[in-house]
């Protein structure tokens, strides 16, 4: 059970990224934008460099998560690792694995057993893992993975780009265009749409959802004409959401769902492929769009940039999006404390 007023457990991602400077960037900028407490799982030293480097005024200060709250109003509070980072920005390093893989146990841990209130992740690399012998495909099924090890069953996790405009949510995610026809079910398209009702209803505070579901082809496949699997697939799955007594209506032209008017008509859109959710996501709010894990037993949320690696260090990094994840993450936990 999550601690009422626990801080945030806040990733540093890969090091060698610009992670570790826009934490401290962010717990600058706390007042100023109203940022949660949240503590850094990182390493002091490395974090104090960067910031340096970056011309980011920070004290930091190590601490245990349950100081973590306490300490926030004048330092940047850093819990250690056991494992030592190479400080090289810009260039990541397959040695930082263990560290980058023990930040992330560390505040899902934190989490789940009540000393922290949600897990924010600063952005990771894959080669460098998958160089060290990680076999997860990214952040996400790690996560998941983690989450089933605790909860002791199957956990499918769901990525929603969250922001002051549109929450969008792709049904396949890192997979070639080419490969989405195939990929896309009908269970896939029904599960991902359940689990976004849910955590829309548990953690977002929506009572009722309204589900936009978009369609695969042009004109949403034009009856047919432009596409079988618009009728064949995404129909049906709509109609057996509806007879589970969620409100999913389409499928819809994808050209026509994401202006202003049409996103006045539902809280969340479930598209069908990777750039048809983040494009309109990211083209209405790129600094302030979050990414959000949905279907896991805590809550997720991390910038919707990557590592960065060829400004890190170079103080040029900006904190908003992730300053956004912290916000959310914060409101997510709150609301999910209150309905329990």
């Amino acid at each position: 059970m999550r601690a009422s007023g626990a801080p945030l457990a806040l990733t540093s991602g890969d090091p060698s990224g610009i992670g570790p400077e826009i934490a401290a960037a962010a717990w600058r900028l706390r007042k100023e934008f109203d940022v949660p407490a949240f503590y850094l799982l990182g390493d002091a030293s490395l974090v104090a460099t960067r910031a340096r480097q970056a011309g980011i005024n920070v004290d930091i200060v190590e601490t245990d998560p349950a100081g973590a709250s306490a300490l926030f109003a004048s330092a940047l509070p850093v819990v250690p690792l056991a494992t030592a980072f190479v400080d090289a920005p810009g260039k990541p390093q397959s040695g930082n694995a263990a560290g980058i893989i023990e930040a992330i146990d560390r505040a899902v841990a934190d989490t789940i057993e009540g000393r922290a209130a949600a897990v924010v992740t600063c952005p990771i690399a894959k080669k460098p893992l998958y160089d060290a012998g990680f076999r997860f495909p990214g952040h996400t099924e790690y996560l998941a993975h983690l989450a089933s090890q605790w909860t002791g069953a199957p956990v499918t996790p769901v990525m929603m780009l969250a922001g002051p405009e549109l929450r969008a949510v792709p049904v396949t995610i890192h997979i070639a265009l080419a490969e989405v026809p195939q990929a896309l079910t009908l269970e896939a398209i029904v599960e991902t749409a359940r689990i976004t009702a849910r955590d829309l209803r548990k953690r977002f505070g929506i009572a009722s959802p309204r589900i936009a579901v978009s369609g695969l082809n042009p004109h949403a496949g034009e009856g047919g004409a432009m596409g079988r699997e618009d009728e064949d697939i995404i129909r049906p799955a709509i109609d057996l959401l509806r007879a589970e007594g969620i409100d999913a209506f389409g499928p819809l032209p994808a050209d026509t769902m994401f202006h202003g008017r049409a996103r006045a008509g539902y809280d969340a859109a479930i598209c069908m492929y990777h750039d048809q959710a983040l494009i309109p996501a990211k083209a209405l709010a790129f600094d302030e769009t979050v990414n959000v894990t949905l279907g896991l037993p805590f809550v997720r949320t991390s910038p919707d940039h990557g590592t960065a690696f060829d400004i890190a260090g170079k103080g040029i990094a900006r904190p908003d999006s992730l300053i956004a994840a912290l916000k959310l993450a914060r409101q997510l936990a709150d609301v999910e404390a209150k309905a329990s």
